[in-house]
């Protein structure tokens, strides 16, 4: 309706949407809150909400009203609290989910819309927010707007709040009408609703088909099939009316569109905004600022080291070349490379922001560059600038180093502009990565080092004209070289005809550029700059990042029939455990460079847990409830910035267990779905994770068979054949993937469940069939902890203990359910007979922020309510402690065995792999792509003197397989890394398990590729045609490609910031490809002995001798030195170079250097999970005594 969905080949819409008589939704002005929040981490709430403003309020709206506009939203939208809070994301918390919610709300409202459509605005809210989040939307209904939102599980309150109401079942209309006619309909049909229940859920009851039983099934299509007919025979007797009123529709004229122009927010008020945001953004992501600042300096000190103090010698002016190179090419490939990862996180915001019509393109591309100008794109290349050329020895003239910073400078700009046209082609970091890396690789090959400019194949002679770098290059080699001359070690100088390889002019022509080829190429790598960035803009325009459609695979068997029962364990196997906090507390310590804060995030709590019945954790969005489930479940991790301390005490059965008895017994929920392949269906995720999870006795087919059982009881028969998909292919819904997280974890049976906002995004009906399961699992002896925000009436019946929190972690209520509402009553606060008791629990704790008396009657009552709560009720119990699962016997649950978790792994990350064909091709694409390009521009290979340096090039030019393989590594080793996280956090499996299906699924592409690619880099390029060659390259191919691949998976695991682990990788792959005896000549003996660990000197090593060996070099006379050839045989080539040397020994060391890089690969892996350094210091006692002491101390703190 709105107009979002792109109409494909594989989506169909008929009939009309009319908006104000017309059919164009872009005369009305509208916004859209996605299900999904897509806010800025570094933001606090205010400022992305005052940016918001900024941009979607006409130019002619003054600052103080925007203001006034953004203090109303928070105040309305109850986030006075969270307003200087920054948004978070998973590796720095900041809002709730709640709160995050809201916030995307509030963006949309301050548009000023005439419609506004919601998907799904109140998930993740507790159930005061949502009514508040409803009771806001209607009051703008009032003031004359438009809403429209789709909704899952409304409050009985908030259904009073409807006007109209369209109720669908399978996509099919139920309903379609006056909310207060909806009732009175569905009476006469047969349906009375009874009384004090919430008619939104008694209405979604109705037209829901329940599929955890044949029976129930039935008789729910029957039901459901008499309401649809009955719906279409109503319309069917009142289509005269609505003829008539179609026709009166239609006959509206158009809206003017000269208002939606007038509101537009100016362009230079939007380039104002977004530089302020992008400058704001990118200072508060000290990773990402730091990540160029320390490539600068680490790739200037590194190669100015390799190139230290570069002499006049015919050695030393290869070297010069060599550097001139290094800074004309390398340096701003490590630049694309990391503004590409940057791009793909941050033009998700602008592609969300530019379909609604809030950003213009020119607006984003002008300011993210004026943002950054003083802050990266001017002293990044400065200080690489002050330090390279410095260190290198290049000519001291003030005139030489401003041109050759102005080329570097000229240079970064390329670099950020062409990132952006490969984002504007592909918004995955894979497919943008690949289309920088065949263009990069055109660069290098045309821009004349690696192949003398004057003998590339007249074919693609003239792409030497369209790539930057040979502009670079030349401008940079005119600036070194141009009236200069070096140290002939004969007498005579310039005049004797012997120095001629000595002077300026003749290195040029060797290297094929003119003389005077300095401003020229300096104002063609401004035009590249603009057209790249112009280019980008007019891609963003025309080629649009739309939301695809995932298909169902088709299956032909019905997996409902005869499994509608979960199999009980024997009783007497069963353990129950009484679970029981003792003045349980969190604190957590916030470390930075300035100062160190502790923040509260629980006080004191004691609680009971009991098996058998649904223990909930109730309160408002940042009260503690996700923190204190993560801090029982063990799972809380300190790190450099943050530390948590959690005092008092946990018992099961009265003891107190060990972390180890923790993460064997209990499973648990995460709030988010980060552990689902997006490539695979929901009934093979069951499977795949049944198989992992479940214990080695069951075979094959009970596994299979309690997977179905599952996929049943969670309610996901109808979509068991879909893709999970993601942010690109859209596959199930978000309440789906939460019931397929659900699912996965109580696959195990576990003794003791947490989940943390189980219901959270699922509608009413699927949120009973939840809790109908949990209470099952509950029944069968289970201890089960909820957190849960919008409780549906009927479900509070169902609780048993309930622990209820307010903002703060300040416990107001813990005891059975039943005995919460005398508790209440005794204090004042009576609960109307028709209303649902949690919800009156929430909306008593919660403080009103919408205005200010509410907020200070609020705040009282509450203070109150904590203030009344005496946990002294509770007798202390004394307490043991349990060291090892053993001591609760069948409860220890172990791993999966590596052999048995290696089979499913490998089926598992295969079908995904397969299913994502994009991954496939541009790993394949990737190395084959070089071989294309490495035979399109080196062949044939001739054996004049031009050809030395060219056989050379060739040699260096299969170097970048290095960076290859950590592009390969990163395009999907992070997604599958979360996923094994996850999984290791659960107990699954171990790390050699995941690490050796990694290999096993990537290396076969990596081999198929390489023999692809030597047949090219062999037989087209015109090496000597023979196998022992074509497998010498191919063996070298493999072993850099892997080597790469290996560092991507050390640097990804020990940086969770894949931009970060990019830049340090960029800087040590470009330092082992200058260093590899082409670029650089004389290296310092101490590189020289780190230069041992690079694979790409031992490839280069053996590659050299085996290619070069019994050649014959001609030259013309033009180049002759007293009548002969400077160079006549390989053999003089490899020793100008250094490499004549025993080619089969470094053969022999690449291959040791790729499995010694896979094997620390896996020693890292397994050092960063398995906390070696932690295990360590808390042997030598590091911190402990301190935080003994600490915890002792808070523990004795009277509650």
């Amino acid at each position: 309706m709105s107009g979002r969905l792109a109409m494909g080949s594989r989506l169909a819409t008929s009939g009309r949407t009319l908006f104000n008589g017309s059919e164009d939704v872009s005369q009305i002005k509208s916004a859209y809150v996605i299900q999904q929040d897509i806010l800025l981490p570094t933001l606090t709430v205010r400022e992305t909400l005052m940016y918001a403003a900024q941009l979607r309020l006409p130019s002619s709206v003054s600052q103080a009203e925007r203001k006034r506009l953004v203090e109303e939203v928070i105040l309305e939208l109850s986030l006075k609290e969270a307003a200087g809070t920054r948004i978070g994301n998973h590796a720095h918390k900041g809002c709730s989910g709640g709160e995050k919610r809201r916030t995307s709300i509030g963006v949309q409202l301050l548009s000023n819309p005439s419609l506004l459509w919601l998907d799904e605005p109140t998930t993740g809210l507790d159930s005061t927010s949502a009514f508040q989040v409803i009771k806001t939307l209607q009051t703008l209904a009032r003031k004359g707007r438009t809403i429209i939102v789709t909704i899952h599980q409304p409050r009985s309150e908030i259904w009073d709040l409807f006007d109209n109401v369209i109720l669908l079942s399978r996509g099919k209309p139920a309903y379609a009408g006056s909310a207060k006619e909806c009732l009175p309909y569905f009476a006469k049909l047969g349906h009375e609703m009874p009384p004090f229940t919430n008619p939104a859920e008694y209405l979604i009851d109705v037209v829901s088909i329940d599929n955890r039983s044949a029976e129930a099934e039935l008789a729910a299509q029957e039901r459901v099939g008499r309401v649809i007919e009955a719906w279409r025979v109503h319309c069917n007797s009142n289509s005269n009316e609505k003829d008539g009123a179609g026709a009166l529709s239609a006959s509206v004229t158009k809206c003017s569109t000269k208002d939606k122009r007038d509101n537009r927010t100016s362009l230079i008020q939007q380039t104002r905004v977004l530089t302020a945001r992008t400058w704001t953004v990118t200072i508060r992501d000290p990773m990402g600022m730091f990540g160029s600042l320390v490539e600068a300096i680490g790739m200037a000190v590194i190669t100015g080291w390799i190139f230290l103090h570069l002499d006049g010698s015919l050695t030393g002016i290869r070297s010069r070349q060599g550097a001139l190179y290094n800074a004309a090419g390398l340096q701003g490939y490590l630049i694309l490379l990391y503004e590409i990862y940057r791009l793909t996180t941050d033009i998700q915001l602008f592609d969300e922001e530019a379909r609604q019509g809030v950003v213009s393109i020119p607006a984003f591309l002008i300011s993210r560059r004026l943002a950054r100008i003083f802050i990266e794109d001017i002293p990044v290349p400065l200080i690489f600038s002050l330090i390279y050329y410095f260190f290198c020895g290049f000519r001291t003239d003030g005139g030489q180093f401003l041109t050759f910073f102005g080329i570097i400078l000229l240079h970064q700009y390329i670099a950020v502009c062409f990132a952006m046209t490969c984002v504007a082609v592909s918004r995955n970091f894979a497919g943008a990565s690949l289309v920088a890396n065949l263009a990069y690789t055109l660069q290098s090959m045309a821009c004349g080092y690696f192949i003398q400019a004057n003998t590339i194949p007249i074919y693609v002679r003239w792409t030497k004209w369209i790539t930057y770098v040979f502009y670079a290059f030349g401008a940079l080699c005119a600036n070194e070289f141009s009236g200069h001359f070096y140290d002939c070690p004969l007498e005579g100088g310039r005049s004797n005809p012997d120095c001629k390889e000595y002077d300026g002019e003749f290195i040029l022509d060797s290297l094929g550029f003119p003389n005077n080829w300095i401003w020229r190429p300096i104002l063609a790598l401004l035009g590249f700059a603009i057209a790249f960035y112009v280019g980008a803009g007019v891609l963003l325009k025309f080629w649009n990042a739309e939301i695809a459609m995932a298909r169902a695979r088709p299956t032909n068997t019905d997996a409902s029939a005869g499994k509608e029962k979960m199999n009980e364990r024997p009783p007497e196997n069963v353990r129950t455990i009484d679970i029981r906090l003792e003045n349980y507390g969190l604190d957590v310590e916030k470390r930075s460079l300035r100062k160190r804060s502790t923040k509260t995030i629980l006080n004191p709590i004691t609680a009971d847990f009991r098996p058998g019945s649904l223990n909930v954790i109730m309160g408002p969005s940042g009260s503690g409830k996700t923190s204190l489930l993560n801090s029982m479940a063990r799972r809380l991790k300190d790190d450099t910035s943050t530390r948590y301390k959690q005092y008092g005490t946990m018992t099961y059965n009265g003891l107190i267990p060990a972390r180890e008895v923790v993460n064997s017994i209990c499973s648990f929920v995460t709030q988010d779905d980060d552990a689902l392949l997006a490539s695979l269906t929901v009934r093979e995720t069951l499977r795949y994770a049944a198989g992992l999870r479940l214990p080695k006795w069951m075979s094959k087919e009970q596994k299979i068979q309690k997977a179905e059982e599952i996929l049943l009881k969670m309610g996901l028969k109808d979509c068991a054949d879909n893709l999970i998909g993601n942010d690109l292919v859209k596959g199930v819904s978000g309440g789906e993937k939460r019931r397929v997280t659900i699912a996965v974890q109580i696959l195990t049976e576990p003794r003791v469940l947490l989940l943390d906002e189980p219901l959270s995004g699922l509608d009413a009906f699927t949120a009973l069939s939840i809790m109908d399961v949990l209470r099952g699992l509950a029944q069968e002896g289970r201890t089960l902890i909820v957190t849960i925000h919008q409780p549906r009436s009927d479900l509070f019946n169902h609780f048993g203990n309930v622990l209820l929190l307010a903002r703060g972690g300040h416990p107001i209520y813990t005891g059975h359910s039943t005995d919460m509402l005398p508790h209440f009553a005794g204090l004042g606060y009576e609960c109307p007979e028709h209303v649902n008791p949690a919800d009156f629990a929430l909306d008593l704790i919660t403080v009103d922020l919408q205005h200010e008396k509410r907020e200070a009657a609020s705040r009282k009552k509450v203070r109150k309510l904590i203030q009344s709560w005496n946990p002294d009720a509770f007798p202390l119990a004394r307490t043991g402690s349990i060291t090892t699962p053993a001591e609760l016997g069948s409860m220890a649950r172990e791993p999966s065995s590596f052999f048995s978790a290696y089979s499913i792994l490998i089926r598992r990350s295969m079908k995904n792999m397969f299913r994502q064909p994009d991954i496939i091709i541009a790993r394949i694409m990737q190395v084959f792509g070089l071989g294309i390009v490495l035979a399109l521009y080196f062949s044939p290979l001739k054996t004049n003197y031009f050809y030395v340096q060219n056989r050379l090039g060739l040699l260096v030019e299969i170097a970048p397989l290095y960076f290859v393989g950590m592009l390969n590594n990163i395009a999907v080793y992070p997604t599958e890394r979360d996923v094994f996280y996850r999984d290791f956090d659960d107990r699954v499996y171990g790390v050699e398990a995941f690490f050796l299906t990694y290999i096993t699924t990537t290396t076969p592409f990596e081999i198929i590729s390489c023999l692809m690619f030597s047949v090219l880099a062999v037989f087209a390029v015109g090496l000597e045609r023979n196998a022992e060659t074509y497998f010498i390259i191919t063996f070298n191919a493999f072993c850099i490609t892997s080597c790469g691949e290996s560092l991507g998976i050390a640097f990804n695991t020990l940086v969770t910031h894949t931009g970060f682990s990019v830049n340090c990788m960029s800087v040590f792959l470009s330092v082992a490809q200058v260093m590899g005896g082409v670029l650089s000549l004389d290296i310092p003996d101490f590189l020289q002995a780190w230069n041992h660990l690079s694979p790409v000197k031992w490839a280069i090593g053996n590659m050299a001798p085996f290619t070069l060996r019994g050649l014959k070099f001609t030259c013309e006379d033009w180049q002759r030195v007293n009548g002969q050839c400077p160079i006549q045989t390989g053999e003089q080539v490899l020793d100008l170079y250094r490499l004549n040397k025993n080619p089969e020994m470094n053969l022999m060391a690449l291959g040791i250097c790729a499995i010694v890089y896979r094997f620390l690969a896996y020693v890292v892996l397994k050092m960063v999970k398995e906390r070696w350094i932690g295990r360590l210091w808390r042997k030598m006692g590091g911190g402990k005594k301190k935080y003994t002491a600490e915890i002792t101390r808070e523990a004795n703190t009277p509650a």
